[in-house]
């Protein structure tokens, strides 16, 4: 686990988008997956982060993959489906 690489990233994500998603992913897992609960809020500063959290965080972040499933666009809400783990994200002559 590369903790600066999680402290550095978890300032660029959208976290209220990846605590949705990981908690639509607890809801739905199987029995093999442990994806773990995040906090609604990371701290503000680094040195508050935990090993706990980052480990958490790159749990969430770097060891879960969508296999089957649908990346949906915030601003237009365009599904882009995902079929064994590959997003097709190209756009119909009609979408343009």
């Amino acid at each position: 686990m590369d903790a600066d690489l999680v402290r550095k990233l978890i300032r660029k994500l959208d976290y209220s988008a990846l605590l949705s998603v990981s908690r639509q992913i607890r809801e739905q897992q199987q029995e093999q997956l442990s994806i773990p609960e995040l906090p609604t809020e990371i701290p503000s500063k680094d040195e508050e982060l935990d090993e706990e959290l980052i480990g958490n965080l790159h749990r969430v972040l770097f060891d879960v993959h969508v296999v089957m499933g649908n990346l949906v666009c915030p601003d237009t809400g365009r599904k882009f489906p995902i079929k064994e783990g590959i997003p097709n994200m190209i756009l119909h002559e009609d979408e343009l």
